[in-house]
């Protein structure tokens, strides 16, 4: 029943920064202590979800227990749909990773239930403690974890005591009664809140403190929750835009899930009010708590009913979103461990076949990265992002491979097969990760509204397409050691120092007539050739690596970085 007040309060008696101040500390801390979880996971996030995932019901768990660290379903989502772009990963097993984080982002509201809050600022306190006198990063990320704890649960307590004013106002009387009687309009109302918080565990945390002040009904209350369930999808739809087709359709089958079953438990919803009562009433459930249970109950039994339809809710979103799915394609197949046991030789030959299409993958992510530099747009700094991500993938499952490899007996020219390889994917890994470093470059130029000039841009172009002929002629030479490749990529290398240090002379002119500004393009650009100049190294030593010859014919001095 609704709690009516003798005398009725007005807006006016109700502190509204209490309530804006509150719901800002709850998101902050929310993503604050994200944060901090994803720092101390870091790759490992990535690694567990790309081992653990080769079955729907495996990427269920990976995603409900990643989520319920991170505390970010969207997040969670993010690193799927990166892996399907990958080619690492079908989009049948996304699902399973979608709804694992749908199931983990309901452990909040859990929490909620637990009245937390009561210890929030003894979180915080010790969450400051930790990071003031932290010595390492790991115990700044550990501070940060708890304070970001604290912080959200003390964002609910500043809301809970205004929100339960609420309930003495007359118009919101008025408004509880009339969304009792029509349901739908809490559902509308929780997928609007959503879609503009972009937080369900804010919304769903508002309607436990709204409803444990008696100020709703139940009838009234879980509308907005399972609404809640529709509006969190926006994140994901946001992102996809402008994004691969496979990308569209992940996120296309996150909205698919969500609809689905809140639709489902509204048209069940009068039984559904009934039994979480009977539950309450039976184990004298708080509340809070049954906001909690009702939503937790809600997204497990949707996820049960969902599972044996993933393939036909694959064929659905297909039929709607047509097109070719832009995969990366990498056959990681022919990586066999029976291989490796039977015939090293033969097993090596192989993993030197995946190497090359590693070395490919880098070729895709380089020219990504010069198409964000030209373009200015974030569609390719994905792209580029999304290629790094598979030739990590591809660096872990080959070094892995490898050292299966190494546990038999190796000849000599084996042995230095095993090295060779070994040595080249980390130079290729090295590549990614210094093309990262130029899209942030990028990045930060972009975001300070800055421009290179012409001359500027023909020179990192320049170097961007000689690293490019670089990278396909030690691919060529690892491929077939032809030596006519050496002194090609002698030449290329020599050449890309050159137009590197003519370009850096050419920049400080331009800084000495102020022909450039001094904002962040001009304080960045020689870090941006810098760069260029470095994964050229890596690719040099493609090479270089076990060969004498490429040894000799190299005329500089030996200038790779760590």
């Amino acid at each position: 029943m609704l709690h009516i007040a003798a005398s009725a309060m007005t807006p006016a008696d109700i502190s509204w920064d209490f309530i804006i101040g509150g719901l800002a500390l709850f998101l902050f801390g929310i993503q604050f202590m994200g944060d901090g979880l994803k720092s101390i996971a870091g790759e490992k996030l990535r690694e567990y979800i790309d081992r653990y995932t080769n079955k729907p019901w495996k990427g269920i768990l990976v995603g409900s227990i990643i989520t319920v660290f991170i505390q970010s379903s969207s997040a969670t989502s993010a690193i799927a749909i990166g892996f399907v772009r990958a080619g690492l990963m079908s989009l049948e097993q996304s699902i399973g990773i979608i709804i694992g984080a749908n199931i983990g982002t309901t452990v909040t509201a859990f929490l909620i239930g637990l009245k937390v809050e009561a210890l929030a600022l003894y979180f915080v306190f010790l969450g400051v403690l930790i990071t003031l006198f932290a010595k390492r990063k790991k115990q700044t990320y550990m501070g940060q974890i708890v304070l970001g704890f604290g912080l959200l649960f003390f964002g609910l307590r500043l809301m809970g005591d205004e929100l339960s004013k609420l309930g003495q106002m007359d118009f919101f009387t008025t408004l509880a009664t009339t969304m009792q009687n029509q349901p739908i309009l809490g559902f509308i109302s929780g997928t609007l809140m959503t879609a503009v918080v972009q937080s369900s565990s804010a919304v769903v945390g508002i309607i436990q403190k709204i409803y444990d002040s008696g100020a709703m009904t139940l009838t009234a209350a879980l509308p907005f929750v399972f609404g809640s369930n529709i509006g969190t999808t926006v994140t994901a739809v946001f992102a996809s835009i402008g994004g691969s087709t496979s990308a569209k359709r992940a996120a296309a089958v996150n909205v698919l899930f969500n609809t689905i079953g809140s639709v489902i438990f509204m048209f069940l919803l009068t039984p559904y009010v009934d039994f979480i009562a009977f539950l309450s009433d039976k184990y004298s459930i708080s509340p809070m708590m049954q906001i909690a249970i009702a939503h937790i109950l809600r997204t497990i039994v949707i996820s049960i009913l969902a599972y044996p339809c993933i393939n036909l809710m694959v064929s659905v979103i297909k039929k709607i979103i047509p097109g070719e799915e832009e995969r990366i394609e990498v056959d990681l197949e022919g990586l066999d461990p029976k291989l490796a046991a039977s015939l090293p030789a033969g097993a090596l030959g192989v993993s030197k076949q995946v190497t090359v299409k590693m070395g490919e993958l880098a070729s895709d992510c380089i020219r990504a990265s010069q198409e964000y530099f030209n373009k200015k747009s974030g569609k390719y700094r994905g792209m580029s992002s999304q290629y790094e991500d598979a030739i990590n993938s591809l660096d872990s499952k080959i070094t892995e491979y490898l050292m299966t490899i190494a546990h038999n007996s190796l000849s000599e020219h084996d042995t230095d097969e095993f090295i060779n390889n070994l040595q080249i994917i980390k130079n290729i890994e090295r590549v990614g990760d210094l093309t990262m470093n130029l899209n942030e470059f990028y990045e930060l130029t972009y975001e300070d509204k800055g421009a290179f000039t012409d001359e500027a841009v023909g020179d990192v172009n320049e170097m961007y397409e000689t690293v490019l002929e670089m990278n396909e002629i030690a691919l060529n030479y690892f491929s077939t050691r032809e030596e006519h490749y050496i002194q090609m990529i002698n030449d290329k290398e020599n050449y890309l120092d050159l137009v590197e240090e003519k370009a850096r002379q050419r920049h400080f002119k331009r800084m000495a007539g102020e022909v450039c500004g001094s904002g962040v393009a001009a304080s960045i650009f020689v870090d941006i050739l810098g760069t260029l100049e470095r994964i050229g190294d890596h690719i040099w030593n493609i090479v270089k690596e076990g060969n004498e010859e490429a040894m000799t014919l190299d005329l500089r001095p030996n200038e790779t970085d760590d």
